[in-house]
């Protein structure tokens, strides 16, 4: 296995009882985050509601945590991540929320423990701006949004 990346993390007192964020195969890209709620949450159709999470982590500089939806509960309830990815960066200490929209026309219950997202590192650069008079030219050009057709 490649090196591994150490982020700390801190178990707010909200998260007691629950698991640390963990890999659940060898080969998974993310890790899940758990509902750190009191009582049952419910998200109406067409609404979104913050989850909070438990936990504060202090990712390394030059990586992001990228919170990204969970495939299954998107697949069964209709239910995403109305910023998703959200980005989470390194110089933020605070609890990690998540952000959930119900897209389906059932409410959707959370209850405590509930795997509700999944989180990725990913390694980033900055980049520097600088003002030209034209950019290159390529074979695509400005084309976008669907400039290539249906099929």
């Amino acid at each position: 296995m490649p090196d591994e990346l150490i982020v700390h993390i801190t178990r707010l007192p909200n998260s007691e009882g629950l698991p640390v964020p963990h890999y659940q195969t060898a080969h998974s890209a993310g890790v899940d985050l758990y509902a750190a709620v009191e009582n049952s949450m419910t998200v109406e159709p067409g609404k979104w509601l913050l989850i909070p999470t438990g936990i504060a982590i202090a990712i390394p500089e030059g990586y992001e945590g990228q919170v990204r939806p969970r495939s299954g509960v998107a697949l069964r309830h209709g239910v995403g991540m109305l910023n998703g990815p959200g980005t989470i960066d390194a110089d933020y200490r605070g609890e990690i929320g998540i952000i959930l929209f119900n897209f389906s026309d059932k409410p959707f219950i959370i209850g405590r423990g509930d795997r509700i997202a999944q989180l990725v590192f990913a390694k980033f650069q900055k980049a520097k701006f600088e003002t030209v008079e034209r950019l290159s030219k390529t074979a695509r050009g400005s084309g976008g949004f669907g400039h290539t057709g249906n099929q």
